[in-house]
Formats: C-alpha cells, structure tokens, sequence
C-alpha cells in the first residue's frame, strides 16, 4: 500500500495546495494523522473525483519524507479514474496510458453499438443523414 502526493499546486487563497492520495483510506488517513493535517480536510469521494486530502507545501514535503510517492497531477487524475472504474488507484507509472485504453475503449463500445433508423431508414445513430 502506498500514499501519494502530486504536483498540481493549486491556489486556496493565499496557500499553494497539492493533493494527497492513497490505496486505502485507513492508510491515506494515517498518513494525515501522522504529519499533522486535520480529518476535516478530507475530500471524500463521494463530493470530488476521489478520496484525498488538500496539503500545503510543508505537508507535502513531510509526506515525501516519511515515505509518500511523488507523482504527476495528470498521474493523480488517471489514478482517481482508474479507481473509479476498477475500485483501485493502480500503479503510477502506467495510469496515464490506462486511462487513455480505457476512454478508447469506452468510445469504441459506443460506436459499435448498432445504427437506428428513422421509419424511412435514413438516420443513422447520432439522429442525422447519413451523407451517402
């Protein structure tokens, strides 16, 4: 199991925040618990992409330090969709290429489904004419 923290830097006021993500929530909140960021920061999944904390630089580098993973915001994001669809975040290192196979194969799921027609028969599956 492992914590992970991105690189998005993104602005909450005045403060520059990062997220940090998990495997498990037991261990995401562990890691919180241990370098000081309080529960009532947790994004839970159910009103975010996925379950993660805000932190700001200093806890950041604390993280690192007691062991959290560096990776990328568009690692981060690929993850959180892999863990939506599969029930778990995976490996970083190949994230970004899964979500890519994974959007793929979920466009050519929807174009293979078979065409309607109109009662005339000149519609194809989007509604339109067909341009033959």
């Amino acid at each position: 199991m492992t914590v992970y923290v991105d690189n998005m830097r993104a602005s909450y006021g005045r403060m520059k925040m990062w997220h940090m993500l998990a495997d498990t929530d037991e261990e995401l909140h562990a890691m919180a618990d241990f370098i000081g960021v309080q529960r009532k920061w947790w994004q839970s999944p159910e009103h975010t992409s996925g379950s993660h904390y805000d932190i700001a630089l200093s806890k950041r580098a604390l993280a690192v330090l007691c062991g959290a993973v560096e990776i990328t915001w568009r690692q981060a994001g690929a993850m959180n969709s892999r863990r939506r669809a599969s029930g778990r975040l995976g490996p970083p290192e190949d994230a970004i290429q899964w979500l890519e196979e994974y959007r793929a194969a979920r466009r050519a799921a929807r174009h293979a489904q078979p065409a309607r027609q109109s009662v005339d028969g000149t519609c194809n599956s989007r509604g339109r004419e067909d341009a033959v």
